[in-house]
């Protein structure tokens, strides 16, 4: 679909995103491809999303929005019309939650152990290192909880070396996740994710990265070998998950 106009600037995000509205009369939170974290950050988006998805968790619908050269041309602020400029082409849109509030774990009612534990797997799983008590990253829409943004996931890929071995590691770094102290049985998490996730499934997912992400960003590599590599990477961890899961208990099992 494309961007039809630009409403406002979202200068909570360290990427600048923006609400715009599109052809198909929806309201959207973009990401430019052109942001600082460059790409990646919305192949990022795409995977987690779908995965998140694919386990039950509520995320924003995603969708590809093409950004027109004329955008930037009528942008007065210098930052964002270098921003714009430099995002022509397709852009990644969340659909916007009109109303909702940020998530505080201090504020009931609490969200189930289980959509708790299952949350931690599943940034466990792709490796988000942003979902703590400064910066939750859930929204509160309509008595619901839902999960945005995951540009941080998936950090391998900014450096592949190692990345089966990495794809094996545990992540230390649940002790912080902001859903921990309130998460129920994380193996039964474990049991509901690999019924809902497989190589099949997990394929399904890259697939829908858009080639104009991959292209030219990953050295290298050709897109069909980037997309081989990322489902290497992501059938190993849902292979070795009991490698997190226990890692997590560990860190349990020190905080009683």
């Amino acid at each position: 679909m494309r961007a039809l106009r630009y409403v406002a600037p979202l200068r909570e995000g360290g990427s600048l995103p923006a609400l715009m509205e599109a052809d198909d009369e929806g309201t959207y939170v973009v990401k430019f491809r052109g942001a600082g974290q460059g790409p990646k950050a919305l192949v990022a988006e795409i995977l987690a999303g779908g995965i998140g998805r694919a386990l039950g968790l509520r995320i924003p619908d995603i969708v590809l929005v093409e950004l027109d050269p004329a955008f930037a041309r009528l942008e007065m602020d210098p930052e964002i019309q270098h921003l714009l400029r430099a995002s022509e082409g397709l852009n990644l849109g969340l659909d916007f939650l009109p109303g909702a509030i940020s998530f505080d774990a201090l504020v009931p009612p609490a969200p189930s152990t289980e959509l708790a534990a299952d949350i931690v797997w599943f940034d466990a799983f792709v490796t988000n290192i942003d979902r703590t008590a400064r910066n939750t990253n859930l929204l509160v829409w309509h008595g619901q909880l839902w999960l945005i943004d995951h540009g941080a996931s998936l950090y391998f890929h900014h450096d592949w070396t190692d990345d089966l071995a990495r794809a094996r590691s545990t992540f230390p770094l649940v002790r912080e996740h902001v859903m921990f102290p309130l998460a129920g049985d994380l193996m039964a998490a474990d049991a509901r994710a690999h019924a809902r996730l497989d190589e099949v499934r997990l394929r399904s997912i890259i697939a829908d990265i858009p080639e104009t992400w991959i292209e030219g960003n990953y050295d290298v590599r050709q897109t069909a070998d980037v997309r081989t590599d990322y489902l290497r990477f992501l059938a190993t961890r849902l292979e070795h998950s009991t490698d997190f899961v226990e890692e997590a208990l560990r860190a349990r099992a020190q905080l009683v």
